[in-house]
């Protein structure tokens, strides 16, 4: 079966999914990939008149199954046609399916997938990698405007920033299972997002990367209830492997009982870059996998926050075992010459970007 990636655009309001996906357009057809685009079929579907916001609950309910149904047919339809090309094939939905359920009842969201004959776990399955641009209702409030999308609901004010903010923070949720789900920063120069946006396609395409750093510090938080944060559980294991690579075996089990297991090889090139595979392993394989653990080194156990503070991402990580006590904050997407910006229930005890001796490589090692 040919290769073929398919990726999920998402976000909240305002976010610039539309000029990003004009870049990967541009810069994928140029280095020789047929690129599809799936356009947003809410937004398809309320230029054809329907009303996502009608009192009419049998409406609403056959709208939702429609799109949903939609969705996934157009998916389907563009995977196929891309079976029939020689190219390398990059396919880019403009929101993908579990965007819907943001704004159904679980119980309604249920019945419609049922009805749809998939699951929650199969749809997050069908893409390689979702990456979620932060609105600009986050920490980007004055290039925030509904100039660009006639139907949007949020408006530029104090309330329409706030629904923006909180339905940036659902979609987050919603695609949290996915084992390459990648939330970018919003950030002065609007370049620096979409080449973020572009550097993470190219892991999904296994193209060298040059190897940068995220900030990473040790914290004291002096609040734990962090609004708004998705929570889970990681267990972490090196599996045995050549000199220049890194090879991992993760569970990550969020609140809800959702678990996902990823096996994540790094290959150290020799010019200062590397490339990282990921791929999501079933329960059977990963437990046949651990037989190939490191004798050498510890599993890394911690309990993860993922939050987003004045536009920009972070993961809070608190280890447990034999390395209680320590709490790490690493910053996610922020550039060299950003300056972060820490909660205020959150206090910095030590700056450990670039130490080798925080990666959780080293922290596994036997002592």
């Amino acid at each position: 079966m040919k290769d073929v990636k398919r990726i999920v655009l998402t976000g909240g309001p305002c976010a610039g999914k539309t000029t990003a996906l004009v870049k990967i357009m541009e810069h994928y057809s140029s280095r020789g990939f047929k690129v599809f685009t799936i356009p947003e079929v809410p937004t398809i579907f309320l230029q054809a008149g329907m009303d996502y916001l009608t009192k009419n609950q049998q409406w609403f309910y056959e709208g939702e199954k429609a799109t949903l149904t939609t969705q996934l047919s157009l998916e389907d339809a563009f995977s196929a046609m891309a079976e029939t090309l020689d190219d390398p094939v990059l396919i880019v939905c403009d929101r993908g399916a579990l965007d819907i359920s943001t704004y159904l009842p679980p119980e309604m969201w249920a019945k419609i997938t049922s009805l749809c004959h998939v699951t929650s776990e199969q749809l997050l399955g069908r893409y390689d990698a979702v990456l979620h641009l932060v609105s600009a209702a986050d920490g980007a409030e004055k290039y925030y405007n509904t100039t660009t999308n006639k139907v949007r609901q949020e408006a530029a004010d104090a309330e329409g920033l706030a629904k923006a903010r909180m339905l940036d923070r659902k979609v987050i949720q919603a695609w949290a299972g996915h084992p390459h789900h990648r939330v970018i920063n919003n950030h002065d120069n609007f370049d620096t997002k979409l080449n973020r946006v572009i550097r993470e396609i190219d892991s999904v395409l296994g193209l060298p990367q040059a190897i940068t750093e995220e900030r990473k510090y040790i914290v004291r938080i002096t609040s734990h209830d962090i609004p708004n944060a998705v929570q889970s559980e990681i267990i972490q294991t090196y599996l045995v492997a050549d000199p220049d690579c890194e090879v991992r075996l993760r569970r990550r089990i969020w609140q809800g009982g959702k678990t996902v297991n990823v096996h994540t090889t790094k290959k150290h090139l020799p010019n200062h870059e590397e490339i990282e595979t990921e791929r999501q392993v079933s329960d059977a394989l990963y437990e046949s996998l651990l037989a190939q653990a490191d004798p050498y080194r510890h599993t890394i156990h911690k309990l993860r926050k993922s939050f987003i503070w004045e536009g920009q991402y972070f993961e809070l990580d608190q280890y447990l075992d034999r390395l209680n006590g320590l709490v790490i904050l690493e910053t996610k997407g922020i550039t060299q010459g950003e300056s972060v910006k820490l909660p205020p229930y959150i206090k910095v005890v030590e700056d450990i970007t670039g130490r080798k001796q925080y990666y959780n490589y080293t922290l596994s090692l036997n002592k």
